[in-house]
């Protein structure tokens, strides 16, 4: 599936300032609308390193009334959350009703990470895509909207952009040793993507795959998919829509 995704996509920035503050009115409408509705949502993160979730996710919150969603940074599990049942810290993570979470990183560390670097073993990992889609279907079926993105750059693209980081003092910390040896096993973290797209794509928790090569274009198609899922989502349940913005708003 990812050899087939085009890398060069790109879009102009003139397009992009027109685009983005619209975007962002339209998103922050939509996330009213869905308070109001009581309809909860829950936006996946995942990706290579160094492909930019960081930043998008930067951007995405900026103009998201702060008082109706958490944003979750998803690292390895501490002492006590193993000890639990795996999924266990992620159930504690679902939004209120009418309120959203943001996930960068998720419970699909288990079939990443996790199994790449052998940290659990294989009957584990292989339960473990039964166990998410259990999860995301009952979230489904309470109502839940379940949006999931793949921000997705090639090798040679990772490695220019590790570069890029260690150059500069102020972002060198970034980039750790850990990246460089995930990064030299690329075609493993491919596979396991490319697995895990496979056994988790289901009707009512579908994967975007973001080209991630240009950040703009990126975060453009971030949030017209969010946009149009919670308008979707909105509309399937009889709610009223926010009105679209009216031309002479565009134009500002």
């Amino acid at each position: 599936m990812l050899e087939k995704v085009d890398l060069t996509l790109k879009l102009p920035k003139q397009e992009y300032q027109e685009r983005m503050p619209l975007l962002q009115e339209r998103l922050l409408d939509l996330q009213r609308a869905c308070w109001k509705a009581q309809i909860p949502s829950i936006i996946v993160f995942e990706g290579w390193d160094a492909a930019g979730k960081g930043s998008t996710v930067n951007a995405l919150t900026q103009r998201l009334e702060p008082r109706g969603f958490r944003l979750h940074a998803i690292q390895a599990p501490r002492t006590y959350e193993t000890r639990m049942p795996w999924l266990w810290r992620f159930w504690l993570k679902t939004p209120n009703y009418g309120e959203m979470a943001i996930l960068d990183r998720s419970w699909y560390g288990r079939v990443l990470v996790e199994r790449v670097e052998r940290i659990i073993q294989k009957p584990q990992w292989t339960s473990a895509f039964e166990d998410i889609t259990d999860f995301e279907r009952t979230l489904a079926d309470d109502g839940y909207l379940i949006v999931k993105f793949f921000l997705h750059i090639g090798k040679a693209e990772q490695k220019r952009r590790f570069k890029a980081l260690e150059r500069d003092p102020l972002t060198a910390w970034h980039v750790q040793a850990e990246d460089w040896e995930h990064h030299r096993k690329y075609e493993k973290y491919l596979n396991a993507t490319e697995a895990m797209f496979e056994r988790t794509e289901t009707e009512f928790g579908p994967w975007t795959i973001v080209e991630a090569t240009d950040r703009r274009w990126t975060r453009v198609k971030v949030f017209s998919t969010i946009v149009q899922r919670l308008e979707r989502a909105l509309t399937d349940r009889g709610a009223q829509l926010p009105p679209a913005p009216r031309k002479s708003e565009e134009k500002r």
